[in-house]
């Protein structure tokens, strides 16, 4: 996975670019990933134990993220945030696999727990490209 570093400067242009440009729905999207990313580095474990076991610190997280993309897919009128809260559910899925196989390897469950945030960051940037393409094309039709 990418460093912290380089994924706090994605967060914080995927978000700004969502704030700048996008509508409430990319606004929202952009401010629940800030919000699980200050939960989830709020309740991490240490270091030497991060994701030995099930992360619970990281689930609650990641579940307040679902409840919100799932919030927002239901009363959008727009595709995207369906294609979001699905990857959200597919990182809560990494959490149930490993509370099923405490086995799996650490750093298979970290990967899994964590690499379904770039494609949602890459959704929201479309997303925010688009309604913002929509809105000139209004705009010119006006």
């Amino acid at each position: 996975m990418l460093s912290p570093i380089i994924y706090w400067l994605l967060l914080f242009a995927v978000a700004g670019y969502a704030f700048w440009r996008g509508r409430f729905d990319e606004r929202l999207a952009a401010s629940i990933c800030i919000i699980a990313t200050l939960v989830t580095w709020i309740f991490n474990s240490p270091l030497r134990e991060r994701f030995s076991g099930v992360e619970l610190g990281v689930l609650a997280a990641d579940a307040i993220a679902l409840i919100g993309f799932t919030a927002l897919a239901l009363r959008s009128d727009r595709f995207w945030p369906l294609w979001v809260a699905g990857l959200q559910l597919t990182t809560i899925l990494a959490h149930g696999l490993k509370a099923i196989h405490l086995d799996l390897v650490p750093q298979a469950y970290a990967a899994a727990a964590r690499f379904w945030v770039y494609p949602i960051f890459l959704i929201i940037v479309v997303g925010t490209w688009r309604s913002h393409q929509r809105s000139r094309q209004e705009a010119q039709v006006a």
